[in-house]
């Protein structure tokens, strides 16, 4: 038994080395190919921590014969199956020799080995476990330090009189790591518009962050200082770290409690800041606990809160005067029984102000949150029986409650389906609450998604949803309930090796007032999509065409239509330590409604997807250095460019020409 064991390993090995493994960029295609749609739900903030954990794996994969399922089930590409069918192979057949023993995991296909393989290894059996010494922590810790300058060619009207600082955007972060033992760093911004060691900010940057981060320091599970961010269950209660939602592929379409993570990004809104902690308290049964206790911007009136910014920008003396208007507080716990094949989990949280909130709420969001003390509760459960999957939360608030249900099942690697339910009162009050729906927050919407992927033929795929949801109250520009349906489709072809296409549609039916009735006369809103778009890399080079057109139509009142052609060109450098990629986009279109998504490649750790309405072309030139292993060199010249107007924006941020120039610079150190 054992010799045939061992004969299937060799072979394992032999067909994996036919495998060519893409890089980096490759492995986050996922989500590459839905960043128009998450450019529309997600602050790309969020994005910052979940892209620096997977380029730190790139230089320290993940030891398949230790990793544990929060390890794994970090990358969005793995299934429930093959996270649990990746553990039982090493505990059934001992550590693997090889990473290409993957292709022997039951449910594992050479599409996902293939995302996979960069971010994971094999080690000795005999390498050292448990939380190495603070000795060992700081010899083979990893240290990186960021720095980030944009530089604008064009002047906002602000400048002229209402700014109080200077165009220049920077932004300075440091991050120590030793494996999953050890994180620690601190993030600086300075927003273009704002002083800096001048007015308000004396102490220089305008916002800093800080966090310390422990993992698996004995029946300490994790420890968080400073910043960090809280994601259990379903996200219903407490669900303030990345996530996808509905995209065009099901493998990332399944929300994964994160737990406790640290907040190393710039991001200046959606984190909290405190102390959090979760205990091992028996074999199969974890108690986390935090506090937070932060500041928020907003507006004051007569002693009440009765507005919260968002943006984080303090550019007038208006927004300087919105700094630091209330303080957050908030504890709270989860108790989760993490068993196999069943998981439950309680998650509770208790949050109040200093001051009574009290938002000026116009009709459609009347149930809105307001006052200042409020508390949420949810119990979450996850269950896999086989090929069969069911996850989900019932939550309840101050106000209201909520439920989320999800059933799927696998054929096969190849062959899924996938079904979502989720009720979500027109009154349920979750501040911190993300979770899977049509809108950013769980509240006044039901719905039910199906989705299916399959996989007929070797060079094939297929991907299929619907989503039909409600609206029991009114909505912005929506002065009734009302439903929707949003219909997606998308094929993808891969004849060889370094050639793929792939060629996508949605449908989006939801209901608008119509302007000047008063929202006595509301009209369904009909909205298609069509995406194509073909990637070639011939050795060193990567050639990548991307054509969309879409047609947002008013029922009988007005139809728009847009489109938009990219061409992207980028080339690694066989001989030299040097990347460089050019992209060129022409968009038209008849107005906001039709405006057009565009991917394009930015700085480290982030993505950029700007949107574009009118008529105009947009080019990019993009360029990475790593003269010395320890140290990278990148700029990025962006020009846009508009044929329809002599201004762009308006307001403050209005600019007296029909084209801007960007350019933005980072260095990155690392020892």
């Amino acid at each position: 038994m054992k010799t045939m064991e061992n004969l299937e390993r060799i072979l394992a090995f032999t067909l994996f080395l036919l495998l060519p493994f893409r890089p980096y960029a490759q492995s986050l295609l996922l989500l590459e190919d839905n960043l128009e749609e998450l450019a529309e739900q997600t602050d790309p903030a969020t994005w910052e921590d979940e892209l620096q954990d997977l380029a730190y794996l790139l230089d320290s994969p993940l030891d398949l014969n230790t990793a544990t399922r929060e390890q794994l089930e970090q990358f969005p590409f793995l299934t429930a199956q093959q996270v649990e069918n990746i553990q039982a192979y090493v505990f059934l057949h001992g550590p693997m020799q090889s990473v290409y023993e993957l292709m022997l995991v039951p449910e594992m296909n050479r599409r996902t080995a293939e995302l996979l393989h960069p971010f994971v290894c094999v080690k000795s059996v005999d390498a050292p476990k448990g939380f190495p010494s603070w000795k060992d922590i700081w010899r083979y810790g990893k240290h990186e330090m960021l720095a980030r300058f944009d530089l604008p060619f064009y002047r906002r009207k602000g400048y002229e009189k209402d700014y109080l600082g200077t165009p220049l955007y920077h932004s300075l972060r440091y991050a120590f790591r030793r494996g999953e033992y050890v994180q620690a760093g601190f993030a600086a911004e300075k927003d273009a518009g704002e002083p800096f060691f001048a007015l308000h900010d004396a102490k220089g940057y305008d916002h800093y962050s800080y966090y310390v981060l422990l993992n698996n320091l004995g029946r300490l599970k994790t420890l968080a200082l400073g910043t960090y961010r809280l994601d259990f269950g379903q996200g219903l209660v407490l669900g303030n770290s990345f996530g996808l939602g509905k995209s065009f592929s099901l493998a990332t379409s399944d929300h994964r409690s994160r737990g406790i993570r640290k907040h190393g990004s710039t991001g200046e809104y959606d984190y909290f800041r405190g102390l959090a902690a979760t205990v091992q308290a028996a074999r199969r049964v974890e108690v986390s606990a935090f506090y937070s206790h932060r500041t928020l911007d907003g507006r004051v009136e007569d002693g009440a809160l009765v507005s919260i910014d968002e943006s984080g920008l303090h550019r007038t003396q208006s927004e300087v005067e919105k700094m630091y208007a209330a303080v957050l507080q908030l504890a709270g716990g989860n108790i989760a029984y993490r068993g196999n094949p069943f998981q439950v989990g309680l998650t509770g949280i208790y949050y109040f102000f200093d001051r009574p909130y009290e938002p000026r709420l116009r009709e459609y969001a009347k149930y809105n949150l307001r006052g200042n003390h409020f508390y949420n509760v949810g119990l979450d459960y996850r269950y896999r029986l086989g090929r069969f999957g069911l996850s989900g939360e019932a939550a309840l608030g101050k106000q209201g409650c909520a439920f989320l249900n999800r059933l799927s099942y696998d054929f096969s690697p190849d062959y899924r389906v996938l079904l979502v339910h989720r009720y979500y009162a027109h009154d349920y009050w979750a501040w911190f609450g993300h979770s899977f729906g049509e809108g950013s927050t769980p509240q006044n919407e039901n719905g039910w998604y199906l989705a299916a992927e399959v996989a007929p033929l070797v060079r094939w795929r297929f991907f299929a949803s619907a989503d039909f949801f409600s609206f029991p109250w009114w909505r912005y520009r929506i002065s009734k309930p009302s439903q929707g349906v949003d219909v997606r489709f998308q094929a993808t072809y891969t004849p060889r090796e370094g050639l793929s296409m792939y060629a996508n549609y949605r449908f989006r039916r939801r209901e608008r007032d119509v302007t000047g009735t008063g929202g006595e006369v509301t009209v369904p809103t009909l909205h298609h999509r069509a995406r194509f778009r073909l990637t070639c890399e011939p050795g060193i080079w990567r050639f990548q065409t991307t054509a969309d057109h879409n047609i947002f139509t008013q029922q009988g009142i007005s139809s728009a239509s847009g489109w938009q052609c990219t061409q992207a060109v980028s080339c690694a450098l066989p001989f030299f330590p040097l990347r460089l990629s050019v992209q060129g986009t022409y968009f038209d279109t008849d107005d906001y409604d039709s405006r057009v998504y565009v991917y394009e490649r930015s700085l480290l750790y982030t993505f950029y997807t700007p949107s574009f309405s009118g008529q105009g072309f947009r080019c990019s030139l993009h360029l990475r250095y790593d003269p010395l292993k320890w140290l990278m060199l990148l700029a990025k010249l962006g020009h846009t460019s508009y044929l329809d107007r002599d201004e762009i924006s308006s307001g403050n941020d209005l600019i007296r020409s029909n084209r801007k120039t960007d350019l933005q610079l980072q260095v990155r150190v690392k020892f």
